[in-house]
């Protein structure tokens, strides 16, 4: 066997360009199979540790409904139906509510002298920042003199503080304005970069509750509130809960659908958990397709390889090898094929995912288990696809090479 393997060796070196292109279809399937699994994952656990981040207890429910499209996009239907007492009626009603956020949510143009970006401005209430997590970095955050005066102050996400002033912390006590609206900033949150559904929390510009309903949109519709619920509060409980309470004030007869939407930070994930199953699924569909067409051109490079190597294959078989020691050396030939191929893929994938692991912050996740799996399936596969051209081989007769060679 150890003697098969060195012939199996030598025949790989000395036909280089044969043995990269068998290769070629068994790396790409390794490449890409390594490549989706490990991204997948790594998205999961991300939105995993957001939502540890935020509490694994937080309920949203929101005005219109919400439709989930690829890339965590959202669209909502409008409505205007979504009130303070609806918020209030929540935090009462709903089985271990601990505290509630109402908010309002919209996109809105700032500006500081002759800057002007886009940004989503939010109405909160001081509970915001203890429900959602959130921390100023510089300055303070809303408190309840601020709604209660209707303030006309501000506190900037770190990326809008500075692309305006370029330091946040010069941005305390300067002003901003929203249209016809001028506000004092009073402070700038901490970098947080995305939230579990795909929203950029350093974009967004704090006011008042008050402030925004009443000195700036006249309107006494809100956006939607978040609740902070006891750990003992079970998800689907918590929805329903809040559906029963929404459908009663709204006055949502039985059967019309309704004009909200109640969702926990678990529902995010399982949302993405759909999508990226289905990024999984094309995945392995198209390393599947990689490994057959690997497969095929193993078979027909090492077809050509048998035929090519007929004489070296007789005299073998005149000095006393016998059909096993043949069959043996074309399978080590295939499956070092197949298994240097697949290795290399592996690696490969390990380091572009790296790379993007460090670049896109996603946690470093690794499967030994799966890359070892790749690695033996693509053995399996080299040494299936070898198996007739190995058998073939066995099968000349040393008259018939000679006879033919002469």
């Amino acid at each position: 066997m150890h003697f098969s393997l060195n012939i199996a060796i030598r025949s790989l070196q000395t036909h280089k360009l044969r043995t990269a292109l068998a290769m070629l279809g068994v790396f790409l399937g390794a490449l890409a199979l390594t490549g989706v699994q490990h991204m997948s994952t790594a998205m999961v656990r991300k939105a995993e540790v957001e939502i540890q981040k935020l509490g694994p207890n937080l309920f949203m429910a929101r005005a219109g409904r919400i439709r989930w499209r690829r890339g965590n996009a959202r669209v909502k239907d409008t409505a205007s139906t979504f009130t303070m007492a609806d918020a209030q009626a929540l935090a009462d009603g709903m089985p271990g509510a601990r505290r509630h956020a109402p908010f309002t949510q919209t996109d809105m143009p700032i500006r500081a002298g002759d800057t002007k970006i886009p940004s989503v401005l939010i109405g909160v209430t001081p509970e915001y920042s203890t429900v959602r997590n959130l921390t100023p970095d510089f300055g303070r955050f809303i408190s309840a003199a601020d709604v209660t005066d209707k303030a006309m102050v501000c506190v900037l996400g770190q990326k809008i503080a500075t692309r305006l002033f370029r330091q946040p912390e010069r941005a305390l006590g300067q002003r901003v304005t929203f249209f016809r609206a001028r506000l004092r900033v009073i402070g700038v949150m901490e970098a947080k970069g995305s939230d579990i559904v795909g929203t950029d929390q350093d974009e967004q510009v704090f006011v008042p509750i008050t402030t925004y309903m009443r000195r700036m949109a006249n309107t006494d519709a809100i956006s939607g509130a978040y609740v902070q619920l006891a750990d003992w509060v079970a998800p689907e409980r918590a929805k329903e809960s809040a559906s029963a309470i929404l459908r009663h004030r709204h006055n949502i007869s039985e059967g019309q659908p309704d004009d909200f939407a109640v969702l926990t930070a678990r529902d995010t994930i399982k949302l993405q958990q759909q999508a990226l199953d289905l990024v999984g699924t094309l995945g392995l569909i198209s390393s599947t397709v990689s490994f057959a067409v690997g497969g095929l051109g193993i078979l027909s490079i090492m077809i050509l390889l048998v035929r090519a190597r007929r004489m070296e294959i007789g005299i073998r078989r005149a000095v006393g090898a016998r059909r096993s020691d043949i069959i043996s050396q074309f399978l080590f030939e295939a499956g070092l094929l197949s298994g240097i191929g697949g290795t290399l893929g592996v690696i490969c994938a390990l380091g572009l995912i790296s790379v993007v692991y460090a670049v896109a912050g996603f946690p470093f996740v690794y499967r030994p288990g799966l890359m070892a799996g790749i690695l033996v399936g693509s053995v399996l596969l080299g040494l299936a696809a070898g198996g007739y051209p190995a058998w073939q081989a066995s099968r000349f007769e040393i008259l018939d090479i000679l006879r033919n060679h002469e």
